[in-house]
């Protein structure tokens, strides 16, 4: 019965360990994940003002804030946008995020399906856009200056995740708690380690010690033999000389 309680006990342990491994190694990813973008975003951010508008980053995020490409891409979604050389990396049917020229919109981020092209009169490509959820087109067209880059990607509801995260009951619990917790998590395996180590130390201390002593009281053992093997040798002496005596007298 014992037994079975041990091996109970010891699944349980391991399997505890390995869950929390799991979380230490989920929690370490996502704090790097989130590292890495905000060391983006600071660099992003210096580049933009040494270089001015004409900046433009490889690859961009934006947050959707409006149901203008539902169902499609929805309210909250984020999307991935990389960085176009030329107008021909544009196709119709892509979608793509802008500077909007519009009255209403003036200098706003958009991201717009292209449902069409148009040609100007110095010859380069316009791009008509509209929202998937829009009943019509939206005004003037897109130049290519004004793209910021085609959607690659949609990452569902990271809006709602960037919403929380900026609230400050949001940070502790997705960045200050778990980082504490791995904080923690290597200290007292540090501690552990650390006591393993001493445990350690003080068993070969005590080895040694105990070898020293044998060591020392191994004469102690063979000094009484030594004695004995003296005394029998004195005594065939003795036995000896008495003999001698008698052989002389006859």
């Amino acid at each position: 019965m014992k037994n079975k309680v041990d091996e109970t006990h010891y699944n349980f342990k391991g399997l505890f360990n390995y869950i929390s491994t799991v979380i230490s190694w989920t929690i370490f990813v996502l704090l790097m994940l989130i590292g890495v973008l905000l060391i983006y975003y600071y660099v992003f951010l210096q580049l933009y003002k040494t270089k001015g508008e004409k900046f433009e980053p490889f690859f961009s995020i934006y947050t959707i804030v409006s149901p203008s490409m539902e169902p499609n891409i929805n309210t909250l979604d984020a999307v991935i946008n990389l960085k176009i050389n030329d107008a021909d990396d544009v196709q119709v049917n892509d979608v793509i995020t802008f500077i909007s020229t519009w009255k209403i919109k003036y200098g706003m981020t958009v991201t717009h399906r292209v449902v069409g092209t148009q040609i100007l009169d110095d010859g380069s490509t316009c791009f008509i856009t509209r929202g998937d959820n829009n009943p019509g087109n939206d005004e003037g067209c897109v130049k290519e200056s004004n793209i910021i880059g085609v959607v690659k990607a949609v990452i569902p509801g990271l809006g709602k995740l960037q919403q929380f995260l900026s609230s400050g009951f949001g940070w502790i619990l997705v960045v200050v708690i778990p980082a504490l917790y791995i904080l923690i998590k290597d200290i007292i395996k540090i501690i552990r380690m650390m006591n393993t180590s001493k445990e350690e130390t003080k068993e070969k201390n005590v080895k040694k010690d105990t070898k020293k002593e044998s060591i020392e009281k191994k004469p102690q053992k063979e000094e009484p033999k030594i004695n004995k093997a003296e005394s029998e040798r004195k005594k065939l002496e003795e036995a000896y000389k008495d003999l001698k005596k008698v052989k002389n007298k006859k």
